[in-house]
Order: structure tokens, then sequence, then C-alpha cells
């Protein structure tokens, strides 16, 4: 599926360098002077547009929850003195009336506003006969669905200048990240609109400084439009966030050190492309037979479970189970494949297993009544 949305090229509302769009500020405006200050640093470095947070959503009350409307003229300021386009989050029609009158040159919708559909229709009716860019954050939970919901929303408001960030998602597990990156949501979006611009957001995927350069080079070797990153010029005493800002000085070195790779539609090697090509093939062919194999193991899977049936024998055999997810751990290992990868497929292969399994016990019920 795709769709078709006539989304202006990112270059149009945020001209940057032939790199891309880098946005940096503090996580919040703790005042004006620490946001011009800040915002100097990150000019000298070379940042496209600063970012601070005015009004912030926190999970639980008594949190420093941003300045609110006082934060404002603060940015104003920053914009006049630094001459950079600054971008804030937008979470009431209210924000968005007063970011308009303060000169915000681009909002951006929040996690936390992007999983309910009637806080985004309530942006999206404020924001109509607006002609400012909007960036929409993905939902807190993992939900590609109401992501684009959001974007449509926005869209059907009249909103052109659009892009995407992706901040990562809540995960049940706890992993490294703050933010579980689940790099396949955006990579699906991006295959369902071709020419929405992704922002990256390593802060919140990361959480912590020293997996910020990491995250970064991900997001740009998935061809992401640009990154936004926090930083504050004395993070350690950061009023909020304080774990996942940098100073400008480490912004410039985590930048300098990342690559940034061309898209398969830059590269014009002729042998490049043709040897690009070849490994396709060849992956597609062992795609095919992976395929055909699991077929073939759900047919016996099927044939299992009617012998199963034919000897009174319930479907989950736990011990089974057990020794198909240690066995094949270890056969992983042996073959220098990351054991939890091959854990996930089978835990996947195992769902299908009982889904079939269970349909053919249903099939025989019905037949015998």
């Amino acid at each position: 599926m795709k769709l078709e949305l006539d989304i202006q090229p990112i270059q149009s509302w945020a001209p940057h360098k032939d790199r891309p769009l880098i946005i940096s500020g503090p996580c919040s405006a703790e005042s004006e002077e620490q946001l011009i200050s800040t915002g100097k640093q990150l000019k000298d470095i070379g940042i496209d547009v600063l970012r601070a947070g005015i009004w912030k959503p926190r999970t639980r009350p008594n949190s420093f929850e941003g300045f609110g409307e006082k934060a404002l003229p603060w940015l104003q300021a920053a914009k006049k003195e630094l001459g950079l386009p600054v971008t804030i989050e937008v979470a009431k029609p209210q924000h968005i009336e007063l970011a308009l009158k303060h000169d915000v040159d681009i909002l951006w919708i929040g996690a936390r506003t992007t999983v309910n559909p009637f806080n985004v229709q309530e942006l999206a009716d404020a924001l109509k006969g607006v002609d400012i860019p909007v960036m929409i954050k993905n939902p807190v939970n993992p939900d590609l669905n109401l992501w684009i919901g959001a974007i449509e929303r926005i869209y059907n408001a009249g909103i052109r200048k659009m892009a995407v960030i992706h901040r990562g998602f809540s995960a049940f597990q706890k992993t490294k990240f703050r933010n579980e990156p689940t790099w396949q949501i955006p990579i699906e979006l991006k295959t369902i609109l071709p020419n929405m611009p992704i922002i990256g957001d390593p802060s919140h995927i990361a959480g912590r400084r020293d997996l910020i350069q990491e995250v970064s080079q991900k997001s740009l070797d998935l061809n992401y439009d640009g990154l936004m990153i926090e930083s504050h010029r004395d993070p350690d005493n950061a009023m909020s966030d304080a774990k996942q800002q940098v100073t400008p000085s480490t912004l410039k070195n985590i930048l300098g050190g990342l690559q940034t790779r061309i898209s398969r539609g830059e590269a014009n090697d002729v042998v490049f492309i043709n040897q690009l090509e070849e490994l396709r093939k060849q992956i597609d062919n062992i795609d095919r037979e992976l395929i055909e194999n699991l077929k073939t193991r759900m047919n016996l899977v099927e044939q299992a479970c009617e012998y199963k049936l034919q000897n009174n024998v319930t479907i989950f055999q736990v011990e089974r189970w057990n020794d198909i997810f240690r066995s094949r751990s270890e056969w992983a290992k042996k073959m220098n494949l990351k054991e939890d990868f091959v854990s996930e497929i089978y835990k996947l292969i195992h769902v299908e297993s009982i889904r079939s399994q269970t349909e053919v016990m249903v099939k025989r019920e019905t037949v015998t009544k």
C-alpha cells in the first residue's frame, strides 16, 4: 500500500547544506540567557534549526513541565539574535496560536499527543488555513496506523510542509535504549509514504549520551533526512532529561564522526550497481527457498497435529517447545548468528504453528459434528 500525499521537499521549508538537516537545542528553554548562549555555540558548529521545549508533557506530576508561554519571547529573541529558524512542540490549539504570535518557524507534535487521535484532530482543526511546517513524532506505542492517522489528519488540514520524527517506542522489556527504536516501523512508513521526510531523534531513542552517536549513524544509514539532537551548554545541570543531552562541543564531535552514505538512486557506478543487483538476486533466491521450507514445515506441523488428535494429545507440548527454543539457539551460536535474532524468529514460527494446529482441530471438530 502506498499513499500519494503532496508533501513538499524538506529543503523548501528547512534549507540546509548538502547533508542531513540538523536540529538541535536544549530539551527545555530555562532562561533567555541559557537559550541564546547555547544557541550561539550551536550556530558556530553549523546546526540548521534551533529547538527548545516550552511545554513539556511529563509522565508524572510535580516534574518540571517547562516555562510555557513565558519562554516564547526567549525563543523569539534567540531567533532574532542568531538568525536561525526555531521549532517547538505543541500539544494544544492554544499552543499553536501562541507559537504563531511569537514567530515560531516550525512546529512538532510529540509522541504523547500523536497517540491520541482526538488531540491530533484538535491540532489539525487549529492548523486549517495556516502555512507552517509541522513535524509529527511517532506515537509512544509501536502502532504504525496511529502514526499514519496523525499524518493524514494534519495533511487534511492543508499542511503540505511536513516531516515525521522517529523517537523510538515504549517497550515492555528493558533494553539499553530509553525508547526501543523498532527500526522496521519507520522503514514501513517510508514504503507507504516514499516522499515523507524522516528525522531521527537519537536523544529520545538513546536516553544516554554515549549511545547518541550509534543511533545517529544508524539513522543516516537508513537514509533519514535529518537528526534532532538535544544539546545544552551545561547538560549535567539541565532541568529536564539531563542524561540524554550533550554539550555543543560534544555534538560537534558526534556530527564530525558520522558517515553520510549515498542513496541507491544516487549511485551511478556501473560496476557497483551490477554487483549489487547480483547479490540481490542471490538474496531473492534464498528468500524463496526459505519460504518454500517454511511451507514444508507448516505442512509437517499440521500432520503432527492430526497425529496428536488421533491419540488424544494436547496441541501444545511445553517440553517440545523448550527443546526447539534451546536447540535452535545453539545452532545459531555455532553458525555465528545472533541467538536473540533466531529466538525471535522461532517465537513467531511457534505462534503460527499453534494457530495452524488450532485451525486443524476446529475443522476436524466441525466435520465430526
